[in-house]
């Protein structure tokens, strides 16, 4: 297990974390427990990124699961089977726990592939992380590609993930995340991603660093049982289903119009007010 450091300027912090700390290696089972525990805060991008490649020094594949994400106890079954039943598919680079569909059911298996590596749980194995890039050097000649056009065709999408990618290569954004995803896409990797939800990001909240808001509709997602696992005909990417993750998902106008919404109701609210 890793964490980063304790923030100079966050009051409490420290003992926070030695609490944290103290909690996470209380394991109660048979095993070795490896730590990586970080004096100063080195932050996301860097402290993140350094973790997972520590813990690939030491694993051939594995899981990798941060602090605020509860799992459903299939999805340790299901990385698990998964690791082994592609360890050796260069196709297949990560495998998330994570379900964005609504309830919709993509392909024929208990699992579909997909281009969006979801990172709140996931597994992934060291011949993939290895080609990691933090700071994606290979970007600006990417971007003007036809390799980059034809795995991002909709163009709304691309233009979206290309601010999104020029800022982390400008150092504006402090992940480690966006690197990664931008890493499989660069070599062509997929992932394989459950029919149903098997993870919960419950770390949504004030004292969150990114998920600040407990009105986002993925906070607290609930997780269902995910059954036998029948592994699809095909290892090919679901398009309609990339898509609606990101009109539904990703898409920064959707969240732009939810709080127009909202604006919208609070000034009706006010207005009714002001009339009684």
């Amino acid at each position: 297990m890793a964490a980063d450091g304790p923030r100079a300027n966050r009051e409490g912090e420290v003992e926070k974390v030695k609490i944290v700390r103290e909690i996470a290696t209380q394991v109660d089972w048979p095993c070795e427990v490896k730590t990586l525990f970080r004096e100063k805060n080195l932050g996301c991008k860097v402290a993140v990124s350094s973790a997972i490649s520590w813990f690939f020094e030491h694993e051939e594949q594995g899981i990798i699961l941060e602090d605020d994400c509860l799992p459903h106890p299939d999805f340790f079954r299901f990385c698990e089977e998964l690791l082994n039943y592609y360890a050796d598919d260069d196709r297949v680079w990560v495998i998330t726990g994570n379900n964005f569909q609504d309830g919709q059911v993509r392909g024929d298996g208990s699992y579909y592939f997909s281009k969006y590596n979801h990172c709140w749980g996931w597994a992934s194995w060291r011949r993939a992380w290895g080609k990691y890039e933090v700071d994606i050097s290979f970007w600006p000649e990417w971007k003007k590609s036809t390799d980059w056009q034809k795995k991002i065709p909709d163009f709304i999408e691309r233009k979206y993930w290309e601010r999104i990618f020029d800022q982390v290569y400008l150092g504006k954004i402090d992940t480690w995340d966006y690197q990664w995803t931008a890493t499989v896409w660069y070599h062509g990797g997929i992932t394989a991603t459950p029919n149903v939800n098997l993870v919960s990001n419950i770390g949504f909240g004030s004292d969150a660093t990114h998920t600040l808001s407990v009105d986002d509709p993925h906070a607290n997602l609930p997780v269902f049982p995910l059954g036998d696992i029948q592994h699809p005909k095909e290892v090919a990417i679901n398009v309609e289903g990339d898509r609606y993750t990101f009109y539904n998902r990703i898409n920064i106008m959707q969240v732009f119009r939810k709080l127009m919404k909202k604006a919208k109701r609070l000034l009706l609210t006010q207005g009714l007010k002001e009339d009684q």
